[in-house]
């Protein structure tokens, strides 16, 4: 559940942040050097990695978290 809603999350910055690259592509072509604005191993990678650093930040806090036992974490407060 809570990798779920961290990918959601995630999917909906990708999403969004794409639709903005593609629409601002004329305003930040003359900063762009060495690559096209729409350029599509560029709109193709970057997402690939924000997803992969979003699922591991989402799975490894929640794999530590489901390792404990819940009746101890209560004993412990």
């Amino acid at each position: 559940m809570f990798v779920a809603s961290g990918l959601a999350l995630t999917g909906i910055g990708i999403v969004f942040g794409l639709a903005v690259a593609v629409g601002l592509t004329q305003t930040m072509s003359s900063l762009l050097f060495g690559t096209s604005p729409l350029d599509p191993a560029t709109y193709l990678s970057v997402p690939i990695v924000l997803l992969t650093a979003a699922s591991l930040a989402s799975y490894l806090p929640a794999r530590r978290i489901a390792a404990i036992d819940p009746v101890e974490a209560l004993k412990a407060e």
